[in-house]
């Protein structure tokens, strides 16, 4: 029996604890200092959110939903093999596996996730917006091309979003992990690339200014660690030539309050919410409540 666990808005499984009270919450908050960093350069490096046996928990699941004969594939709303336009790499690319994995949908419930979340979207309600697989292989790993996330967002408003990016290996230069162009949140919003595209398809859309304030930065993470962005932050990885696959799932929430832009579909096969409309219900819960 294939059951779809978006049905399902709490922890259904014992991989993360919960807390019990306000007091419990307290040792997953972020400081001032790393809040203002944030808020200055765009994103925020180096959280541990995973113990290393529940990385090898979501390894299992990620090995099998893998599969594109896994009998709850169609649940996806997105589900690339290889999302690659280079013949001769490998971008595994998928959207919405915490409707079939109990552990990718308990990681939603993360308390030290949650926590983050909220400080860094100004102290707010945390909704759900869609989550995230990015795999590369050893070799052939291909490139997630430079970009900004909300310009494949701009069908919610307002920008308030905040992507988080965890580890299920450890990443380095050398494997293709991922890269910042520190306070690049502050340009406004760019051109959309080809996801998968041209890893330097964005730099043409650039003025001056922007091409000499284009300095990258690698941010290296062992596995369980998380890095947050700011939704207009400049991102992007190189390709895998290492022995080393690198794996990674990202979650993308938005603050309380955010409307439906659009009159079609936000996500594929999600019923319509009408332009105007806030973004609630089954595909978008709320999963952090700053009243409670």
């Amino acid at each position: 029996m294939v059951k779809d666990l978006a049905d399902y808005h709490s922890p259904i499984s014992s991989i993360f604890t919960q807390p019990k009270s306000k007091e419990d919450w307290e040792q997953y908050r972020l400081t001032k200092e790393q809040v203002g960093f944030y808020n200055e350069n765009g994103h925020l490096s180096g959280i541990k959110l995973l113990e290393e046996w529940q990385v090898d928990a979501l390894n299992k699941e990620l090995s099998e939903i893998q599969n594109p004969n896994h009998p709850s594939n169609h649940l996806f709303y997105e589900f690339h093999s290889n999302e690659s336009t280079n013949e001769n790499s490998v971008l595994f690319h998928s959207l919405g596996h915490w409707r079939i994995s109990e552990g990718f949908h308990d990681l939603l419930w993360n308390p030290a996730f949650l926590m983050a979340a909220s400080q860094l979207l100004g102290s707010k309600s945390v909704l759900f917006w869609h989550d995230q697989l990015f795999c590369k292989p050893a070799l052939h790993g291909g490139v997630v091309a430079w970009h900004q996330d909300y310009s494949y967002w701009t069908r919610t408003t307002a920008m308030q979003h905040l992507t988080c990016w965890i580890g299920l290996d450890d990443s380095s230069t050398e494997n293709g992990c991922l890269h910042y162009i520190p306070k690049s949140h502050k340009w406004g919003l760019l051109d959309k690339p080809k996801l998968a595209g041209e890893m330097n398809g964005l730099l043409s859309s650039l003025n001056n200014k922007q091409k000499t304030e284009f300095k990258p930065i690698p941010i290296e993470l062992k596995k369980g660690y998380a890095t947050f962005h700011h939704p207009l932050m400049v991102h992007g990885s190189h390709e895998n030539h290492s022995e080393k696959r690198r794996r990674a799932c990202v979650l993308n929430v938005f603050a309380d309050g955010t409307i439906s832009n659009t009159n079609d579909e936000l996500l594929q096969g999600v019923p319509i919410i009408e332009k105007g409309k806030r973004m609630e219900g089954k595909f978008f819960p709320l999963l952090y409540d700053t009243n409670n």
